[in-house]
C-alpha cells in the first residue's frame, strides 16, 4: 500500500505501523451515520452497537429518512437508551438535513474543511465528530484528529510530547501529522491501533 511507505519515513510512526493495513470505505446515508456517530459518543463500541441495532429496530430494521427519525416521538428514542440530550441532537441533525437538504451527493463533492463548517453549525454536533464521519463514512485519506483522546495519548507517548500544555501540545501535533499529508487518516488508524494494543 503506498500510504505505508509515505508514513514509514517517519522513524517513530514507523515504529507504531504494525502488519495491518487499512482500508476506508465510503458508506451511503451520510446523515443517518452522522446520527449514528451522535448515539455512540462516549459509549463502548459494544453499547454503541446495541443501541443503534434498537434504534433501526423502530424502523422494522431499514435505514429510516431525517424526516423519519423527526416523526419518531421523543420518548420512544429516549426508550432504546439515549439521553435527553442525545435525542434533541439526533432530532437537531435529522432537522438540519431536510432544511438543508443534505445528501450524500452534495457531502461528496465538498472539501473536508467546507463539510466541518457546514455540520458544525448543527447543535450537539462538535469538530471531532465530524472528523470521524470524514473517516469512517466519506473515506476521507487526509483527516487528522487532534482532539481525539486516544491519538494525543499515543503521540505522547510515541513522540515524548509534554502533555501539561494542552495548547502547546497539539500545536507540535499538527507539525509532526503535517509531514504524515496527503494519508493523516491511514496516520490515526495506526496510532488507534497501536494504543489498543
Amino acid at each position: 500500500m503506498e500510504y505505508i511507505k509515505h508514513l514509514q519515513k517517519d522513524k517513530r510512526l514507523a515504529k507504531a505501523i504494525g502488519e495491518e493495513v487499512h482500508e476506508l470505505k465510503l458508506h451511503k446515508n451520510i446523515p443517518l451515520r452522522l446520527m449514528a456517530s451522535i448515539m455512540s459518543q462516549q459509549l463502548s463500541t459494544k453499547v454503541a452497537r446495541v443501541i443503534y441495532h434498537r434504534f433501526l429496530e423502530l424502523y422494522n430494521g431499514k435505514e429510516p429518512s431525517p424526516q423519519q427519525v423527526l416523526d419518531t416521538p421523543p420518548e420512544k428514542l429516549r426508550a432504546i437508551g439515549l439521553s435527553n440530550a442525545k435525542v434533541s441532537y439526533v432530532q437537531n441533525v435529522a432537522r438540519f438535513c431536510i432544511e438543508h437538504q443534505i445528501t450524500d451527493k452534495k457531502l461528496l463533492v465538498m472539501s473536508n474543511e467546507e463539510i466541518i463548517e457546514l455540520l458544525t453549525a448543527i447543535k450537539g454536533v462538535g469538530k471531532w465528530t465530524v472528523e470521524m464521519l470524514l473517516m469512517f463514512t466519506l473515506g476521507r485519506e487526509d483527516v487528522f484528529a487532534v482532539d481525539d483522546l486516544g491519538i494525543q495519548q499515543a503521540m505522547t507517548h510515541i513522540y515524548k510530547l509534554d502533555a501539561t500544555d494542552k495548547k502547546a501540545m497539539k500545536e507540535k501535533m499538527l507539525r509532526l501529522s503535517s509531514k504524515w499529508t496527503p494519508y493523516r487518516t491511514y496516520a490515526c488508524l495506526h496510532l488507534w491501533a497501536w494504543k489498543d494494543a
